[in-house]
């Protein structure tokens, strides 16, 4: 069980939080380009990705529940400072791209289709996607290291 948890939890990281790193970290070159269809599938893309990380962290809830092959004893506990931290940094992630960058996103759409210049939103969003990155660097090395 412990490797089919760890299997799906990894596939569910690399296909959702990969992704949703990427649209986090490029969307603001939809706007310095004025790019209406850019900016709105990035929106799109960055909402879906963001529920579908949903799966990364259900996955690793049945990790950390499950018992080594190679102690007998579990992987981890919900209580690990880890676990609890990486959990957070997810939230504080996710919750970046929902209230942040989508919304600056879909506002720019609007501007361009407007024949405006989102440009005043470029720095938020480039801000933003950079901090989320920054958020899901520091997850990968509390999974690794597990202090």
């Amino acid at each position: 069980m412990y490797k089919l948890l760890l299997t799906l939890h990894l596939v569910a990281v690399i296909f959702s939080i990969g992704p949703l790193v990427h649209f986090a970290t490029t969307a603001a070159r939809g706007l310095r380009r004025g790019d209406a269809f850019e900016t709105k599938a990035a929106s799109r893309s960055a909402k879906l990705y963001s529920l579908v990380s949903l799966l990364a962290v259900v996955f690793g809830f049945g990790l950390v529940s499950a018992k080594s092959p190679y102690t007998g004893k579990p992987v981890a506990s919900m209580s690990d400072l880890w676990v609890l931290a990486s959990l957070a940094l997810w939230v504080v992630a996710v919750a970046i791209v929902i209230a942040v960058i989508v919304p600056c996103l879909d506002k720019a759409t609007v501007m361009i289709g407007k024949g405006a210049s989102p440009s005043a939103l470029t720095g938020r969003v480039a801000a933003a996607g950079g901090v989320v990155a920054l958020l899901f660097i520091a997850v990968v090395a509390l999974m690794v290291y597990q202090p």
